[in-house]
This record gives structure tokens, sequence and C-alpha cells, in this order.
């Protein structure tokens, strides 16, 4: 225990001396640019990837009890639009959108580059004060996004194709 207490007070120690030792003091990140930043960035990969996959391949599923590919574009859309209204301090519920409104890749194409856009216009709204003070709604729905990113690699993967954002860069 005794022995446990010392490693943790050297590690601190030797944490809080680093950015003495290099003559700085390292700045917290701004809330506001860093989760705006992210937000586009995982917001980006997923539209990249709506935009890429397949259309023959839309209604791919791994298994049977599972959502298809364009049903899960849809559901992480849902998420976002969400976060614009909420963001923008409406009364919102976090609801599934009806995937069977969005029968074709272009129509979940379209209606997540709305959802986008929309979510991209509160958050440009929205004064940096209000990030300090809570990262809601945009951290949750920024989570739930990122999780079915990965999701969404593995159908990629499943049908032997290379997500957007793996390939080479040219």
């Amino acid at each position: 225990m005794i022995l446990r207490r010392i490693g943790l007070a050297i590690g601190l120690t030797t944490l809080l001396a680093v950015p003495a030792i290099h003559g700085q003091q390292r700045q917290p990140p701004d809330p506001m640019k860093a989760i705006t930043g992210t937000f586009n960035s995982v917001h980006k990969n997923l539209l990249d990837m709506a935009e890429d996959f397949p259309a023959d391949k839309y209604n791919y599923k791994p298994k049977p009890e599972m959502r298809s590919f364009g049903e899960v574009i849809v559901h992480v859309f849902s998420g976002t639009t969400y976060a614009a209204k909420a963001g923008k301090g409406e009364q919102a519920q976090w609801s599934e959108l009806d995937s069977k409104s969005y029968p074709d890749k272009a129509a979940v194409v379209a209606g997540f580059k709305k959802a986008i856009a929309e979510a991209d216009a509160t958050l440009k709204a929205t004064p940096a004060a209000r990030f300090a003070s809570s990262p809601e709604p945009w951290l949750s729905v920024l989570e739930h996004s990122a999780e079915h990113y990965g999701l969404l690699v593995a159908y990629y993967r499943l049908n032997n194709l290379v997500p957007p954002a793996s390939r080479p860069k040219k």
C-alpha cells in the first residue's frame, strides 16, 4: 500500500514537472473548438461512407436481426437531428427517424446531409461559453456517432471493401 502511494506520488510529480521542464504550461483545449472539430470530423467520415457505400448494398445486414447499412446511417442522423434541435435549446426528444422514409441511398445521403447542415448551423450559432458550462447534447451525440462509425467499418470489411478514411491518401 505504501509503495503504491509512493509510486503514485512519483508519477504525479513527474507529470507535473514535464511542462515546467519544457518551459511552458499546457493549456486545456478550447471546449468549443474541440467538440466542433471532432463532431465535424466524425460526421464527415460517416457522410463519406454514406456516399461511397454501393447503393446495391445499402440493405446489407451482417445478421438478420441487425440494421442494414442504410438503417444505421438513418439511426446516426437521428442523433444528429436531435443535437441540432437540442443544441438550440428546443425541447427535443432523441427519437428514431423512420428509415422507411429514406427508401434508397440517394434519400439517405440527402437526409444525412440535411441533418449535418442543421447541426453545423446550430454549432456555429452557439456561444463558446455554452460549451464551457456543458458539452451536451454534442458530447452524447458525438459518442453515439463515433460508435456507429466503428460498426460501419465492419460492414465495409464484411463486404471486402475499404472504408474511405482507411484508403491510402493520394
